[in-house]
């Protein structure tokens, strides 16, 4: 794997995923909006799935004194992550791995962005809970994935659409058209009422759903 990543390389990785995400930027900005109703000027914040550091960078700019906790399996992603953060990463602590690498907290707050998708329900919920153990109490946690009906006619619909909206901005026919068979065969994609019942179990409360974007949507709940 590159151990050298330059600034090209990571732009080129944030626009490719600005391209598949609707609204990404504002994604990443009501995020933090959401955590900052709740922690302190002077956060701890884990930020699970940290690789690219895009998320990183947009909270370090809107927050700056927020301290965080990165969390990504992928080496060559958290690197990648470094050079996106540039002089902001002083303030990231790395940890390459999965939940059970992150620190024990406590946690002012915490952020999963486009990741849980890639789980399982029984892992998902593992994680989630992992994470819950981590956080202080009443402090806010934002997800946001994939989730929509994962069978039938509905499921048949919604990757249509998303398929089209990835040609809409710039993606070959082939490759999104492509994308349908990949999302039933390798994403254990969940329905949002599977998804908020996820957090309930895991124990998580007041949740909010503020983002839904065709495939992609977003949630906001509290720490008990």
């Amino acid at each position: 794997m590159n151990t050298h990543l330059d600034h090209t390389v990571a732009s080129g990785y944030a626009e490719r995923v600005a391209r598949l995400v609707p609204g990404l930027r504002d994604l990443h900005k009501m995020a933090c909006v959401l955590l900052a109703e709740r922690a302190p000027a002077q956060a701890r914040v884990l930020v699970l799935g940290a690789g690219g550091g895009v998320e990183l960078k947009a909270f370090a700019e809107m927050q700056p004194e927020w301290r965080f906790d990165g969390v990504d399996p992928s080496a060559e992603m958290l690197q990648l992550a470094r050079t996106t953060m540039g002089p902001l990463g002083s303030r990231v602590q790395w940890h390459e791995g999965y939940i059970d690498s992150a620190p024990s907290g406590p946690f002012d707050a915490a952020t999963c962005l486009l990741t849980l998708h890639f789980l399982p329900a029984a892992e998902r919920r593992r994680t989630l809970e992992a994470i819950r153990t981590r956080l202080k109490p009443g402090a806010p946690l934002v997800v946001a994935h994939h989730s929509f009906p994962n069978h039938g006619k509905e499921q048949e619909k919604w990757l249509v659409r998303n398929a089209a909206l990835a040609i809409a901005s710039g993606v070959p026919v082939a490759q999104a058209e492509g994308s349908i068979a990949a999302f039933k065969e390798r994403l254990p994609v969940l329905s949002p009422e599977q998804d908020i019942e996820l957090l309930r179990e895991a124990g998580f409360t007041d949740i909010d759903m503020f983002y839904s974007a065709f495939t992609f949507k977003g949630w906001v709940a509290l720490a008990p």
